[in-house]
């Protein structure tokens, strides 16, 4: 059985490769995400009709509102959940825990400590930055917010002694978080007149995405994605034991460190152009891991266009509901996520 397994793992041809049923599964997920992009674009405080929409994208006709706004902040929505999760698969991988997400090695509480610093002192700055990675958001505070996600992992890993422990890792993680976390709410008790800023930060939010935000998002999945799946066969050899990894002559540390580069680049750029989203990156594996199964050659891809349609569908539920005004995209896919993970705790209780 188990020689069965590792051949299942890491055969180019094994488990029926592309099946009649992961064959549906992507053409349905292409199928809702191209309809949830369209009714993306066409809902929010002013309804457009579809056709419109259709029009204003091929060109036949000036809609200011879907080319400007819509269109790059949906795009955005698809670019950004895709990377949560695809990163959130390979993490789930990488440490065989189906609980972890993206931000599990600090990179949330990291973003929120840099940005927070940035921006209380963006007045000693001046005009430096300007619009380097989002309009709306000083260049300053969103180059902290990244710079702040990267050193949380790499304190994560020192404070870890490396990638050899998957454990450790994990642990480091959750301390460097909660130490950023008290750090950033001591910075803004010494800077009142910031809370509001980065309380709407750390919610999420998709109202900043522009065409910058989607050109750096789309050449960060560009780069990332083919190596992370490059990487799924030592992912399918990982999920059998790191005991069996280690007989196949895999560098496990250097996997590791691979896969957090890899993940945590597509998440720091997530988190600089929409906040602190939650669940994406942890709902998403799950639902598609029981629609193509474990193997991870589908499971990546499958995470990514998964996560892209939560996010789509999240951020239109976030625009419609409450319109004129619109909800923090954050708070939608909390209030979505927190359910399907009580759902997964009573399902392994009373497995």
């Amino acid at each position: 059985m188990r020689r069965a397994s590792l051949q299942a793992a890491l055969s180019p041809r094994s488990g029926g490769a592309w099946g009649g049923r992961r064959l549906l599964v992507f053409a349905g997920l292409l199928l809702l995400l191209v309809l949830a992009f369209v009714v993306g674009v066409g809902q929010g405080a002013v309804s457009i009709a579809p056709l419109e929409v259709f029009r204003a994208l091929a060109g036949l006709q000036e809609n200011p509102i879907v080319t400007d706004l819509r269109l790059p902040r949906v795009l955005g929505a698809v670019l950004v959940g895709a990377a949560l999760g695809l990163a959130g698969a390979a993490y789930q991988g990488l440490f065989r825990n189906p609980l972890a997400d993206p931000y599990l090695m600090g990179v949330a509480a990291g973003a929120a400590f840099g940005f927070t610093l940035s921006i209380s002192f963006a007045g000693m700055v001046g005009a430096f930055g300007g619009a380097l990675f989002f309009a709306s958001v000083p260049g300053f505070a969103a180059f902290g917010a990244f710079v702040g996600a990267l050193l949380a992992v790499a304190f994560t890993l020192l404070l870890a002694g490396g990638a050899a422990r998957s454990h450790d890792l994990i642990l480091a993680g959750v301390v460097v978080g909660s130490i950023l976390t008290g750090l950033s709410t001591l910075v803004l008790l010494l800077d009142s007149d910031r809370i509001r800023e980065v309380f709407s930060y750390t919610l999420g939010s998709l109202a900043f995405m522009g065409w910058r935000g989607v050109e750096v998002m789309g050449v960060a999945l560009v780069v990332a994605s083919p190596l992370l799946l490059g990487l799924s066969r030592a992912l399918n050899a990982l999920s059998l034991g790191e005991e069996t990894a280690r007989s196949l002559g895999l560098p496990l540390p250097r996997l590791r460190l691979l896969l957090i580069a890899l993940s945590t680049l597509l998440t720091a750029i997530a988190v600089v152009y929409a906040g602190i989203i939650g669940f994406v990156g942890f709902v998403a594996p799950h639902i598609l891991r029981r629609l193509v199964g474990g193997d991870y050659r589908f499971l990546l891809p499958a995470s990514a266009l998964g996560g892209g349609l939560l996010l789509v569908l999240a951020d239109l539920l976030a625009r419609v509901v409450a319109r004129p005004t619109e909800l923090p995209v954050g708070v939608v896919t909390t209030l979505l996520g927190g359910p399907f993970f009580l759902y997964l705790l009573w399902r392994a209780r009373h497995a």
